[in-house]
């Protein structure tokens, strides 16, 4: 299993989110407090996303190192800012490689990606579904990991149009439904609003009107953080946030 979270809000450097809280990433990284039987650290590398300014590409930085062994990204954090971020430890799955290519986030354009979990069965179970994709999206995967073909399914689907959370909705429910048993965690972000599904594993979320958090585990004892419910999709910006059962159609089009 892994472990994630996304934010927006005022900009701020990406250590104030990921190394210096409390029960941030990287105290996650090496003493998670719910990893459900997946593991019992976070150490097969890591990865930030983050928005250069409003409206931008995403910028990535990825490892195969554990977090708190790489000094470079310790720099680099405490010196960039920015008003939403995506970032994620990985516990990598039995018989999965340990490369930097194969750490969240995964990215296209303005998106950010990153799953919290295990397909079971991999990869028999869900070939029929790869086989659904443009060979040349199975044939650029960033590794042969379950969630990069997680993220090439929802991506196939956002650029079909479909708004996020259909997209994140009917993969889950395809690749449950393929693999039972599964653990789908998924988190998706465009820097303006953050989509996440909590599916046998754990998600909370914290919005005020100023920011807007989703992560695995709180990061921080002294705010309020709601936990998500199993099997529900949630929806987060600053100022509002939703929480829906994943059991529910899905619209095919709009923000929600």
């Amino acid at each position: 299993m892994c472990r994630h979270l996304a934010y927006l809000g005022p900009p701020v450097t990406l250590a104030s989110l990921v190394l210096e809280p409390k029960h941030g990433l990287l105290h996650q990284s090496y003493a998670p407090a719910d990893m459900r039987g997946g593991g019992t650290v976070n150490a097969d590398g890591f990865g930030a996303g983050w928005y250069p300014e409003r409206g931008a590409p995403a910028a990535r930085y990825r490892s195969a190192s554990p977090i708190w062994s790489d000094t470079a990204f310790a720099s680099l954090a405490g010196a960039t800012r920015s008003g939403a971020v995506l970032a994620a430890v990985r516990s990598a799955t039995t018989g999965m490689p340990v490369t930097a290519e194969a750490a969240a986030p995964f990215t296209e354009g303005r998106w950010l990606f990153s799953h919290n979990g295990v397909v079971r069965g991999w990869p028999a179970s869900v070939a029929t579904l790869a086989a659904q994709l443009p060979v040349t999206d199975l044939l650029t995967l960033d590794a042969p990991t379950d969630a990069a073909l997680l993220w090439a399914l929802v991506r196939h689907r956002l650029r079909a149009g479909a708004a996020p959370g259909s997209a994140l909705g009917e993969v889950l429910h395809a690749v449950a439904a393929a693999a039972p048993d599964s653990r789908l965690n998924l988190l998706l972000t465009d820097g303006d609003t953050i989509w996440a599904t909590a599916w046998d594993h754990a998600l909370s979320v914290h919005v005020t009107d100023d920011v807007a958090f989703v992560a695995s585990e709180p990061i921080d004892p002294h705010w309020r953080w709601t936990p998500v419910p199993d099997r529900h999709l949630v929806v987060a910006r600053p100022g509002r946030h939703s929480i829906t059962p994943l059991g529910t159609p899905l619209t095919t089009s709009g923000n929600s």
